[in-house]
């Protein structure tokens, strides 16, 4: 039997002082790797969402001049916004799998490309079966942009960090409505070369999309490996801790694709998340007109009404994806605001006529409903890792987006039979219940930080 080493002392205080400047260290690496990675990724991504977003629903805006002048029923235009998601579903996954095997960087800005260009040439149609097609073209290409951002940033955030990334993302929702909404009072007073105002908010706003698309082929980089702007240690560093994040769950990594989209969890997810999108779209689209016919203001008083719920929505978003990471708790941080849009719309169709309290409640359901998408966007990602897990996202998002279809149509289709939006306001009060209880049906293990 050996005999135990004897203990050197100054061996032992060698050690002892050099393990805490070792970590230290690696903290100041890490420290300096989030803090590049943040500002050179999130802002830049943050921005494309917003054009995305933008050149999505500024429908809504255009609604409130468009429907008069091309003699279009509630029906008609719910039927057009909504088969955006059409075009959206049909390539959901090809494109997110595309931005897990192939290239982000240059997913993003052809489809960036194709869809300002798209979103440009809807300002020229002149009949419902024009307007039918350019939307869902306009769907098609934007299809891989968003599930395809939420892989992206698993290539350069970990689990720890993931929820706050997410979030500034998607800050870009209520954001793009805010600024489309200031933006849009400006543009629909033109009235150049005999155009509408909705021509030119639909024609202009098209444009940002194709530029930035043409500067993000040179300014995204698809892996840490290959980011030029990281120093050295930055990226062994990031790749490192991915890659530990990788090992966590490599159980779940043996999984294929197929395997991991029948997974009862998934489901559940792409149920709640086709109710979210369903009262995301479905109140984005018709709030204008809502808050039109309640009011009766002007078209330019009525877009600056609009942006008040989305401008609530901001601080709300941040501090639930802050405080989501901190407890490392995401199905109550997800479920509980989607139950509570559902009480919060019912409250706007109590407000009646009365145009303060109905923006109030309208702002209270915002608020809610983008409390939602950072927590939620966690759990995936926290039981499945590649190929899986970029599949499983585009699946729930793919799915999803149809409540995007389903959305805008129900209600345009309930306020055609009844003459009210209040029958359409409650299939979205439906809506955000079943969400609610599809998140609280995950197991308790999908609870863990992501």
């Amino acid at each position: 039997m050996t005999p135990p080493s004897p203990i050197n002392p100054a061996a032992s205080v060698a050690q002892s002082a050099a393990r805490p400047v070792a970590q230290g260290a690696a903290s100041t690496v890490g420290d300096r790797a989030r803090r590049r990675i943040a500002r050179r990724l999130v802002p830049f991504l943050f921005i494309l969402y917003v054009f995305n977003y933008i050149d999505r629903v500024n429908i809504s805006y255009a609604a409130l001049q468009m429907t008069n002048e091309l003699q279009f029923s509630s029906t008609v235009f719910g039927t057009g916004a909504g088969i955006f998601f059409i075009g959206y579903f049909l390539l959901q996954l090809p494109a997110t799998m595309l931005v897990e095997l192939w290239s982000a960087r240059k997913f993003i800005g052809a489809s960036l490309i194709l869809w300002g260009t798209l979103a440009t040439m809807t300002g020229f149609i002149h009949n419902a079966t024009q307007f039918y097609w350019i939307r869902f073209l306009l769907g098609f290409a934007e299809a891989g942009f968003f599930p395809g951002a939420i892989v992206y940033l698993t290539h350069w955030y970990t689990k720890e960090d993931r929820a706050k990334a997410v979030a500034l993302f998607m800050i870009a929702i209520p954001m793009s409505n805010m600024l489309g909404a200031a933006v849009a009072s400006v543009l629909m007073q033109i009235t150049w070369l005999g155009y509408s105002g909705w021509r030119w908010l639909l024609i202009l706003e098209g444009f940002p999309s194709v530029l930035a698309g043409i500067f993000a082929l040179y300014y995204l980089t698809d892996r840490p490996k290959d980011a030029m702007w990281l120093g050295e240690d930055e990226r062994r560093w990031i790749t490192d801790k991915l890659s530990v994040d990788q090992a966590a769950k490599k159980a779940q990594a043996k999984m294929s694709p197929w395997q991991a989209m029948r997974q009862p969890a998934v489901i559940l997810l792409a149920l709640a998340y086709f109710c979210y999108i369903t009262n995301s779209v479905g109140l984005g689209t018709w709030l204008p007109k809502i808050i039109q016919r309640i009011s009766g203001l002007s078209t330019t008083q009525v877009i600056l009404l609009s942006g008040i719920p989305w401008l609530a929505a901001i601080p709300m978003m941040i501090w639930s994806a802050w405080h989501s990471d901190r407890s490392g708790e995401r199905r109550l941080h997800a479920a509980i605001p989607i139950l509570l849009v559902g009480v919060a719309l019912w409250m706007s169709i109590k407000a009646g006529t009365n145009i303060l309290l109905a923006i109030a409640a309208f702002s209270v359901a915002t608020m809610a409903l983008y409390s939602f998408p950072s927590p939620f966007w966690a759990l995936p990602t926290l039981f499945l890792s590649g190929s899986a897990a970029a599949a499983t996202v585009a699946l729930i998002n793919s799915i999803g987006n149809l409540g995007g279809f389903l959305g805008p149509y129900v209600v345009g289709y309930l306020t055609d039979k009844t003459g009210d939006f209040n029958a359409g306001i409650y299939y979205l009060c439906l809506s955000g219940v079943v969400g609610g209880l599809s998140v609280l049906a995950l197991r308790r293990s999908v609870r863990a930080d992501a």
